[in-house]
């Protein structure tokens, strides 16, 4: 997909928005102060649109980010359509309010939680992440979002939990790719609990300052810069806490291409194509190439998590 440079949003754009956001982050405050007791109330998309956040700039990539008609408009989310145009096309079915996840598993937080729920607790951040995904294209995003550690924290898994399985929504007349049968419905992905803990590791409400678009995983998806896109679980209605490793919807799909880590590796080679290089959406030109950073650039944190690992075998 080709990107207009009328399409691109200008750096003093954006940066003007956020200020007229965290002017009226007050508001959103005041209002979110004003709500009946945590968990009388599922949050509304204004609410969400006025919380403060700030820009964690220890996590944040320092590359410009891709536009929001980049993000937006090239998307892998199969329960909207196998192309990277349909699900902006076909999203609008979506219904993400009211919404709430159930939390279950080898944990002591059992129950049900509304998005107010899961959020009022949580400092919402920007954090400016690259998105690598495993057909070897490639953007940078700025999410807005909370660490998923913190969430797992409070609620408090027991000592038998070694991994954290999540599920998207099921539901064909929201998700028309369901209707077909390209994946064994629903998405079902998951992290070992220390990556699930690892600072980096974020739960998403929004991006460029805006509540997700449908298309990008509303109103709440993960997000795991060193792994390939895959992993980043969208649209979430259920998290829960397992002492086994969860059969994730990609590596039950196709085992010999989607391994359960799903490290971004430019050593390991889809069986279809390279991984050494890719292709970053915006750039212009469908033939210019990078090279592709081992851990999508994330060595430095979290290269130790898998120490002693043979990054071949466990892809």
């Amino acid at each position: 997909m080709r990107i207009r440079p009328s399409d691109i949003t200008p750096e003093p754009i954006y940066r003007a928005r956020r200020e007229f956001l965290a002017g009226i982050a007050g508001i959103g405050v005041a209002a979110a102060l004003a709500q009946p007791a945590f968990g009388e109330q599922v949050m509304n998309v204004s609410l969400i649109e006025r919380l403060q956040y700030k820009r964690n700039a220890r996590y944040s990539t320092t590359e410009s980010a891709n536009s929001l008609a980049d993000i937006t408009g090239y998307n892998n989310f199969y329960e909207f359509g196998t192309g990277k145009d349909d699900p902006a096309r076909n999203a609008g079915s979506l219904r993400p309010r009211p919404w709430s996840v159930v939390v279950d598993g080898e944990c002591e937080g059992k129950g049900r939680y509304t998005l107010e729920d899961l959020l009022k607790p949580h400092a919402l951040e920007e954090r400016i992440y690259r998105l690598r995904c495993v057909e070897a294209w490639s953007m940078v995003i700025p999410w807005v979002g909370f660490p998923l550690g913190d969430l797992v924290k409070r609620l408090k898994p027991t000592s038998r939990a070694k991994f954290v399985e999540f599920t998207t929504l099921m539901d064909p007349k929201q998700m028309p790719g369901q209707r077909s049968h390209v994946l064994d419905w629903p998405y079902v992905e998951g992290l070992r609990m220390d990556e699930a803990i690892h600072p980096l590791a974020i739960l998403a409400v929004g991006l460029y300052g805006q509540v997700l678009p449908n298309q990008n995983g509303a109103p709440l998806r993960l997000v795991v810069p060193w792994k390939y896109g895959f992993k980043g679980i969208k649209s979430i209605v259920r998290i829960r806490f397992t002492e086994s490793m969860p059969a994730t919807t990609w590596a039950l799909s196709a085992p010999r291409e989607y391994g359960f880590y799903a490290n971004v590796n430019p050593e390991v080679d889809h069986p279809r194509w390279s991984q050494k290089r890719e292709r970053r959406i915006g750039s212009g030109s469908l033939l210019s190439r990078q090279p592709t950073a081992q851990f999508n650039g994330y060595a430095a944190e979290v290269a130790s998590l898998y120490s002693g690992m043979d990054l071949a075998r466990n892809f």
